[in-house]
């Protein structure tokens, strides 16, 4: 109860302590922009038709539940970072969470609630760009048309949808809020 206290003291100020994000290489570009190489990884996503905040409280809400209990085992999985979120057109928003890289997906256990579900995710190069302060939908908006404009500017081509990732919860101030754009990109 202390450590947990203590962790969200620190996460106002933007500071992380113990959560785990996927491991990566990267490769800085330039204006900000770097490509990342992740590995294989497995995710728990939801799909939520909503608007871009709405979509993205709800999601949260409903994965968290699958983390914290809320599956066939009861069992408690750690939180991680990033929270993912992008666009599916007529379908909604993407919400997902990373699992810890040392759960297997047939270590995973199923979740209760029939709408989240876990996939794989294959090895990816990824351009990302980081910002701070303001995650609303014209912040999201404006850094994505920032790093898409970036990567046409250096002859990289977007394959697939921009997802922002968020590091940090709600209450953290603005200014120490860890906040990124992402995109795959061709190898």
């Amino acid at each position: 109860m202390a450590t947990q206290l203590v962790e969200s003291v620190l996460s106002l100020a933007g500071i992380r302590v113990g959560t785990e994000g996927p491991s990566y290489t990267v490769q800085p570009l330039i204006d900000g922009v770097e490509v990342r190489r992740y590995g294989p990884r497995i995710a728990a996503e939801t799909t939520v038709a909503a608007t871009e905040e709405a979509a993205r409280t709800v999601g949260f809400r409903r994965l968290a539940g699958y983390i914290f209990g809320g599956n066939h085992r009861d069992s408690r999985i750690a939180m991680t970072a990033p929270v993912a979120q992008s666009y599916e057109g007529d379908e909604g928003w993407i919400i997902r969470f990373f699992m810890p890289a040392s759960r297997a997906m047939d270590r995973l256990p199923a979740p209760d609630d029939e709408r989240v579900r876990l996939v794989s995710l294959p090895a990816e190069s990824t351009a990302v760009l980081r910002f701070t302060g303001d995650r609303g939908p014209d912040a999201v908006a404006a850094r994505t048309e920032q790093l898409l404009a970036t990567l046409r500017a250096v002859g990289f081509h977007p394959v697939g949808t921009p997802t922002a990732w968020f590091y940090d919860p709600p209450w953290t101030i603005p200014f120490r809020r860890r906040n990124e754009i992402a995109v795959t990109v061709e190898d």
